[in-house]
């Protein structure tokens, strides 16, 4: 890999406070070139895009029967309906903007650092990272989870835990492996663990008593547990942008990947739901994690069952290969720009992020250790505090640089997208508000350890303890020749 010096001891910026530097600029943003990756590897595509993109955020309607437990049939199909309105619609918009002006694998914590200096830029790839790693760390629990009634054993105790050992390390071998082996068991996941729910529904279709769907008891719901639940399960859109430079010709295919998995996803959770809260009797108690298995018992039989708890299982593979790529490659990205130390640059022999794997994959054993809620909770929080960032970035950037480059461009003026971001800006402080006190003071110490962290990876540079470069194959980050925009005329 070709090397350059860093940005951070020549800019020497990274502690000024947020708004004193505007930091690294791209000149071009989209003279990356679109060959293969790696080692010769082929770049993804749109349809396995599409997938990657499916289960970074979703994976299917594994875990949203919370949403039912919490707040009852209505208020769930409701807030899924509202939800990808005002959160998952303009985070994708977001990231089919800036993941385009920005195509490479450092992604948000690129977009951040180019608004709001390197600094923030920092702040935003940790509280990123660990949020995606504790995401992670869910994966392994809610798998065991699906198959615990076939297996009593993994309930708890040691086989519960050597089962999240075993699964880790599997799972992780398939990211050393190759982002192609990531991207060809995404699409053949999505297509099994989607279909079960499918014949469910037809099933489903001569029981429904649509007067099951009005059921709401405003006095009887958990607020917290209900908007977890929603956000968990609608929000990493953005996380597909650190695998951007992994993309072929991400100028189109990336707003366009995003666009199908939108529907997917959204498809993906309110047809089951809508189905079976009506083909049912609702008992609220026991809409929790791995309930649509038993209602395929009930409508199907245990062939159905079975396949549920098989497509749920795989379907939690699929989560955390996704997931592990996003996060390994970011960390890659962020060394390729000189925010971490050269090493997590290198790539293996099958052009995968060796480092930045071995080091997502410990954190996922560290944390599997919380409870399902717990792991939501927390990572809502730190998840919030990278989108604050992000939400700044992209408002800055529209102010101050109006005619940078912008393969796809959201049709909104400045004032549009101030008002685009607002409603949820408004769910984030609502989320934040709504952690316990526990989760709030674990997640404020990560993002003040990161406040820590990055200068202290300035002073090691600054000693040459480590080695920090700049790739040479990315372009140059300055702020005096700002290409004029050029738009792609994508329907979104």
């Amino acid at each position: 890999m070709k090397l350059r010096n860093t940005a951070i001891t020549r800019a020497h910026s990274a502690c000024l406070p947020m708004g004193d530097c505007v930091g690294i600029k791209y000149s071009s943003a989209n003279n990356v070139e679109e060959h293969k990756g790696g080692n010769g590897i082929p770049k993804v595509s749109i349809v396995p895009l599409v997938f990657l993109i499916f289960y970074e955020v979703s994976g299917g309607p594994f875990g949203i029967e919370d949403s039912v437990k919490a707040a009852g049939p209505l208020l769930a199909i409701v807030g899924f309906l509202l939800f990808a309105l005002i959160w998952s619609v303009p985070e994708a918009l977001i990231t089919a903007e800036m993941g385009t002006m920005f195509p490479e694998n450092g992604g948000y914590v690129v977009w951040v650092s180019s608004a709001l200096g390197p600094f923030w830029g920092f702040q935003q790839g940790w509280a990123k990272w660990l949020s995606g790693v504790i995401d992670n760390a869910l994966y392994p629990v809610l798998f065991l989870d699906y198959v615990k009634s076939s297996v009593p054993a993994l309930g708890g105790g040691l086989p519960r835990t050597l089962a999240v050992l075993i699964l880790t390390v599997a799972l992780t071998y398939m990211n050393y492996r190759g982002l192609t082996i990531v991207w060809l068991g995404a699409v053949f996941l999505g297509v099994f663990s989607l279909l079960p729910f499918f014949v469910m529904g037809l099933i489903a279709i001569p029981r429904i008593e649509p007067s099951r769907w009005f059921e709401m008891d405003l006095g009887n719901v958990n607020w917290g547990l209900y908007l977890n639940t929603l956000f968990w399960n609608l929000n990493y859109w953005d996380s597909i942008s650190t695998l951007a430079g992994e993309v072929e010709n991400p100028k189109r295919t990336l707003p366009r990947a995003l666009s199908y998995a939108l529907v997917l996803v959204v498809g993906g959770y309110l047809y089951p739901l809508i189905t079976c809260t009506a083909a049912v009797p609702v008992v609220r108690e026991f809409w929790s994690d791995g309930y649509f298995s038993d209602i395929a018992r009930i409508l199907g039989g245990f062939w159905l069952h079975s396949w549920i708890q098989a497509a749920a299982a795989l379907s939690n593979m699929g989560n955390f290969v996704t997931e592990m790529s996003s996060d390994s490659y970011q960390l890659l990205g962020m060394a390729e720009r000189g925010m971490l130390p050269e090493f997590f640059a290198k790539r293996s022999r099958y052009g995968t992020p060796l480092i930045g794997i071995m080091f997502s994959a410990f954190g996922v054993v560290l944390l599997s250790w919380m409870s399902f809620q717990e792991i939501i909770a927390a990572e809502n929080y730190l998840y919030c505090f990278g989108m604050i960032l992000e939400f700044i970035a992209f408002i800055k950037l529209r102010v101050v640089h109006p005619n940078a480059s912008r393969p796809y461009k959201i049709p909104l003026g400045t004032i549009g997208a101030v008002l685009m971001i607002v409603p949820p800006g408004i769910l984030i402080v609502v989320v934040m508000m709504l952690a316990s006190f526990k989760v709030m003071v674990v997640s404020i110490l990560a993002v003040l350890l990161g406040f820590m962290l990055q200068p202290g990876l300035v002073y090691v540079e600054k000693r040459r303890w480590l080695m920090f470069s700049i790739s040479a194959e990315l372009p140059d980050l300055l702020d005096s020749n700002v290409e004029e925009d050029q738009t792609t005329p994508l329907v979104f």
